[in-house]
């Protein structure tokens, strides 16, 4: 079986203390670990500028996969990551074009890198290699293998969402985008919608010829797209909720008492939805003033990006919308609100979750939301908590035995809080069981086989500029 590479933009180096245990690193390492192979990314470290390339790359071998790891220099750090991949990919592959600040300068330095870090790969790619390349900091990287002559089968899946024509073409280069996605042999995508309007953008730009509807002809190059909604592993998830508690844990439980503990946690971030969130929390209070004093709203969102001004921004958002709410309706003895900007320990998290009674889950867009699917994956099949879901979340197209919410309406999202509070343990389980069964089919190792499986069965591409059997480019649309 041939060798697999993965790239991303960080990697999971295994350093002996702390192994990433997210859901990501484990469908990546599995796959690693049956064929062998390489994981090639940034390692998360930021040297000084250099002039020169040929610095060595960290290498670790551990378990048969062999870790390949470079540093970034402040520039590339700005304008790769901070200024293009997440002021200008992020917000608007999220819908958030008001939030976009594009610079040519951040477009050059995103493709910059992307061009470095193929060169810095070629060198370790072997003839007979598939590669599995993930997410949005590295829509150019196919284009740029290509250019220096790597023939071999390239798979693309992008995590989030896949933006419609009216959001997409408002970027600058969006043209350029979307040629370069061509480059791959196989593009895969979290859900319809989204490959959906990846074509449709394509055929805004140029002619497209497909064959059926998953394999298509443009710019010069043939390639195929899917859908592969990514999952988890519920067995490790249920494990990990099981067994005693922390004695803090323990301790809280005990303080709850008969309240209803209702749980959220992501990372700080605007898609999220965590300033209408709180607003629709205070819509239950309101609306169904008898939960008030009989339940606890939990939001753990620890800082990311903290360096990017619209993160500053909603943190101090939410801090000063969490202290408006708990001085509206917080007594001596109650508080209904507790926002917490901190990291949680994973296993201590599933364990959160398994005692909670509702899952607050309400991104205003995502691409699929593993956290949702965590939740349920956590519980008690005996007693579960309710999940309260957005539309608007890819896992959404999977838990249909959520509660489904569209994160814009307060009162919907209130209504489906007081309804998950007060719904009766028959319907949890038969909710509960119906999610747990999508969750065993489309686990991590459904997503990664099917996924793979499709690479393989491409066949390599020929250097194109010298087969004289291709089909030319199409011509654009004018």
């Amino acid at each position: 079986m041939s060798r697999l590479v993965v790239v991303s933009n960080r990697i999971a180096i295994p350093d002996g203390s702390k192994a990433s245990a997210g859901g990501l690193a484990v469908g990546i390492l599995d796959a690693l670990k049956t064929t062998g192979g390489l994981w090639f990314g940034w390692d998360g470290e930021i040297s000084a500028v250099t002039e020169e390339e040929d610095e060595e790359l960290g290498i670790v071998e551990h378990d048969g996969i062999t870790y390949a790891s470079f540093p970034l220099d402040q520039n590339e750090y700005d304008l790769y990551y901070c200024q293009f991949s997440n002021t200008v990919v992020w917000p608007a592959f999220h819908y958030r074009l008001d939030l976009v600040q594009f610079q040519r300068e951040a477009w050059e330095g995103y493709c910059d890198v992307n061009e470095k870090l193929a060169r810095r790969l070629q060198p370790l790619i072997q003839p007979d290699d598939i590669l599995w390349i993930h997410d949005y900091h590295l829509l150019p990287f196919a284009a740029a293998l290509r250019k220096l002559g790597i023939t071999n089968r390239i798979g693309f899946f992008l995590h989030i969402p896949f933006p419609t024509p009216e959001i997409f073409n408002a970027l600058p280069p969006h043209e350029e985008l979307l040629e370069m996605l061509c480059d791959y042999d196989l593009l895969g995508f979290q859900t319809e919608n989204d490959r959906v309007a990846f074509i449709d953008c394509l055929t805004q730009l140029t002619e497209l010829e497909s064959t059926g509807d998953k394999l298509h002809h443009a710019f010069g190059h043939t390639f195929a797209t899917e859908v592969y909604p990514i999952g988890i592993e519920p067995d490790s998830i249920k494990e990990m909720a099981e067994g005693p508690l922390p004695p803090k844990m323990a301790a809280m439980k005990r303080e709850l008492g008969d309240a209803k503990n209702i749980i959220a946690c992501e990372r700080l971030d605007y898609s999220k939805g965590l300033p209408e969130r709180f607003l629709a929390y205070e819509a239950l209070l309101e609306n169904f003033p008898e939960h008030r004093g009989k339940i606890r709203y939990s939001q753990i969102a620890p800082t990311s990006r903290g360096d990017v001004q619209a993160y500053q921004d909603i943190r101090h958002q939410l801090e000063t919308e969490a202290g408006r709410i708990n001085g509206k309706y917080g007594t001596l003895g109650w508080t209904p609100l507790y926002y917490l900007n901190q990291h949680f320990d994973r296993r201590l998290l599933m364990k959160i979750f398994r005692l909670t009674d509702v899952g607050l889950v309400t991104p205003l867009r995502d691409g699929m939301n593993l956290v949702a699917k965590e939740y349920v994956a956590a519980q008690d099949p005996d007693d579960p908590g309710v999940l309260v879901l957005s539309r608007f979340a890819g896992a959404a197209n999977e838990l249909t035995s959520a509660l489904i919410v569209n994160p814009y309406d307060r009162d919907e999202v209130a209504a489906a809080l007081n309804t998950a509070l007060t719904m009766p343990r028959t319907e949890r389980i038969s909710r509960y069981n119906d999610m747990m069964a999508v969750l065993r089919k489309n686990d991590i190792s459904a997503w990664r086989e099917s996924f793979l499986k499709d690479l393989r069965a491409i066949d390599a591409r020929h250097d194109e500029t010298q087969d004289d059997n291709k089909v030319t480019s199409l011509p654009r649309l004018a």
